[in-house]
């Protein structure tokens, strides 16, 4: 095994991208944000587990006034989703009327974010969004307009910064690839 790899569980994974990396990108979409969304105080509405890091380090960067919520929701089980999409921890804000930015740490098949979506409408917001912190574009099953992408990613298996396996590796700076 390469001395910079770790092994998770059964998984052994390299290193992928780096926190300097993400931090950039980070950095670039807080600008983008920062400008769509000058005097509109949108309401960052971050799904945990995952998206915890990429929220913080967002929220440290976006210089408008802005507010941040947390939902928690699921649909993964193992490297694979299941399709079925289970909401854990609900939405205590009222969002009518409100410019809503759903915080995702990524959207790969698009399950989680497109259902995620079709609640949060019911309750009218002004509009809507995705900022996410990667993309699998190969792996989307929805149309999905995610306006917001700090990079996409070929359809591999990552952990890091917020990803887990099986509850390893949300803690690690960088994010890892898994080897095949």
């Amino acid at each position: 095994m390469d001395p910079r790899n770790i092994q998770l569980h059964d998984c052994e994974f390299r290193p992928y991208i780096s926190e300097e990396e993400i931090i950039a990108r980070i950095t670039m979409l807080a600008e983008q944000l920062g400008q769509d969304y000058a005097h509109k105080k949108p309401l960052f509405l971050a799904v945990l587990n995952g998206s915890f890091m990429f929220a913080a380090d967002l929220l440290k960067r976006v210089s408008i006034p802005c507010e941040i919520s947390f939902i928690r929701l699921s649909s993964y089980q193992d490297m694979s989703s299941t399709g079925n999409v289970k909401e854990v921890l609900g939405l205590t804000e009222d969002i009518h009327s409100r410019h809503v930015v759903v915080l995702e740490d990524i959207v790969d098949t698009g399950h989680t974010v497109h259902a995620l979506l079709q609640q949060l409408k019911t309750h009218s917001p002004a509009s809507v969004e995705v900022a996410t912190l990667l993309m699998k574009p190969e792996c989307l099953q929805h149309p999905l307009d995610v306006k917001y992408v700090a990079q996409t990613i070929p359809n591999d298996f990552v952990v890091g910064y917020g990803l887990d396996y099986n509850g390893l590796g949300r803690n690690l700076r960088d994010i890892y690839k898994i080897v095949s």
